[in-house]
């Protein structure tokens, strides 16, 4: 009984495979080295505190004085200091509102400048109003000659009047847009 005790030992001995385990071969690790089992772990030296954003410098000289003399405040004083941050941090400093060109309700020149400083107007939007319900095939092929929609679209934008047919369009343009549409059977506006 020694024996096969003495046998089985030694045909069981623990070998690289063993160490490797069952599905690793040494030919697809050549610069594997089996860790020695009666070996101690290694012990890692982890940082007191996990920081995701890595090392940060030093603060700044203005800040640690800072530090210090909130540190010197008694502890009701301190207490205020975060209600005070928080204030500032809801309500910005105000800055004032330049009352320049506008008219506050009384007469006086400024509002006169606005007037006459007010640019004219050089582009126009055409809006479709309305249009006869028997000229409506009319109107949308007009509506599709001047603005390259398909024939699904162009309907669909005549159906849902009243709706803007073209934007950004000069006063001549728009007046001829505004003619053509007249003449298929509908009322197109300049805005």
């Amino acid at each position: 009984m020694k024996f096969i005790a003495l046998l089985r030992f030694t045909r069981f001995r623990v070998t690289l495979p063993g160490i490797t385990g069952p599905l690793q071969s040494r030919s697809f690790q050549p610069d594997f080295v089996p860790r020695d089992p009666r070996e101690k772990p290694k012990r890692y030296k982890y940082p007191a505190f996990y920081d995701p954003y890595g090392p940060r410098p030093p603060p700044s000289e203005k800040v640690i004085q800072l530090a210090e003399q909130i540190a010197a405040l008694p502890p009701e004083e301190r207490c205020q200091i975060s209600h005070a941050i928080q204030q500032r941090a809801r309500h910005p400093k105000m800055v004032p509102i330049s009352v320049e060109g506008m008219d506050l309700g009384g007469p006086s020149a400024g509002s006169a400048k606005a007037e006459e400083k007010k640019p004219e107007k050089t582009a126009f939007d055409v809006k479709l109003e309305k249009f006869d319900a028997a000229a409506k095939i009319k109107v949308i092929k007009e509506v599709r000659a001047f603005t390259n929609l398909g024939l699904k679209e162009a309907k669909e934008l005549v159906e849902k009047v009243p709706a803007v047919l073209k934007q950004g369009v000069t006063k001549e343009e728009a007046n001829d847009i505004i003619e053509k549409i007249k003449t298929a059977g509908g009322v197109a506006v300049m805005e």
